[in-house]
């Protein structure tokens, strides 16, 4: 299995403190991550038959599902499960589970869980094994530049003969070049490198996740140096669907449900009260 986009090392970086394709879309305003229809309506399905509803996740993705400082389970992910439990009136009958990310398939298999909630990709090959609810969060691509030259939208025509730092062969990389033709792309191998030299000016921008660059901002690494310049570029064809939850293909009723429960705590808001609760700079 491969978590979504890779995310797995995002937790090695908090712990250290258009020229639009067709396909390609930009928020125009900062915005909470829910990606739900405001005015659609479910009905709320019924589960009183399922006895338990055991969510299945790692420790080891960072802000998602980690453990904290007094080895608790916690992070996003958590706390979502445990918001669907309490929409769908499944408290009691509630349980969240870390596993070793190789064991998640079997433990799917073998009845011990009932949704996998770890940053499961949404592959061809993966819908084949499990059905998913709704994405709950898309990973934007964001321009980051020093405070004294932020660049303005249209970034076209702003990032036109600038000097973007960028990771190699990543789908950054391509999206950058597809998107911004005009821009001089520097590539680089090494993410550090490619922060030291937007700190000192030997780069106008670096372009790339905004989950990973909202917690470099954040960080004192950063030494408050730079800042989200434009806004946020959503490409599911560059940088996949997002984050989802998967149920075994044999329960859709549970996978109705899941995205019932989605549904009414995005629209509710409560949603976003955990996104700020766990990501110090708004990457949308």
């Amino acid at each position: 299995m491969d978590s979504a986009m890779n995310f797995r090392a995002l937790h090695i970086v908090a712990t250290l403190f258009f020229l639009l394709p067709a396909h390609v879309t930009i928020a125009q305003t900062p915005a909470p991550p829910g990606f739900s229809e405001p005015k659609q309506r479910q009905s709320k399905p019924d589960l009183s038959a399922l006895p338990r509803l055991r969510f299945l996740t790692t420790v080891d993705f960072f802000p998602f599902n980690y453990l904290d400082a007094d080895n608790r389970l916690s992070g996003v992910h958590i706390d979502l499960a445990r918001q669907i439990c309490a929409e769908l009136d499944m408290m009691e009958r509630c349980q969240v589970q870390a596993l070793p990310w190789d064991e998640l398939d079997t433990a799917i298999e073998s009845k011990q869980g009932e949704a996998i909630i770890a940053g499961l990709a949404i592959t061809a090959e993966n819908r084949e094994r499990y059905l998913f609810s709704r994405p709950y969060m898309r990973f934007p691509a964001r321009l980051v530049t020093r405070r004294g030259a932020t660049l303005s939208e249209p970034l076209h025509a702003s990032i036109a003969g600038k000097r973007i730092g960028v990771i190699g062969a990543s789908a950054h990389e391509m999206l950058l070049r597809d998107l911004f033709p005009n821009a001089q792309s520097v590539v680089y191998t090494r993410r550090d490198w490619l922060y030291e030299d937007l700190k000192s000016g030997r780069l106008d921008g670096i372009f790339g996740d905004g989950v990973k660059l909202s917690f470099w901002l954040a960080g004192q690494a950063s030494d408050n140096c730079c800042a989200f310049s434009g806004g946020p570029y959503l490409a599911p064809e560059y940088l996949g669907q997002g984050l989802a939850i998967a149920v075994p293909g044999d329960m859709p009723q549970l996978a109705e449900a899941i995205d019932f429960a989605l549904q009414s705590i995005d629209v509710s808001g409560r949603f976003t009260d955990i996104y700020l609760r766990y990501f110090p700079v708004d990457f949308y």
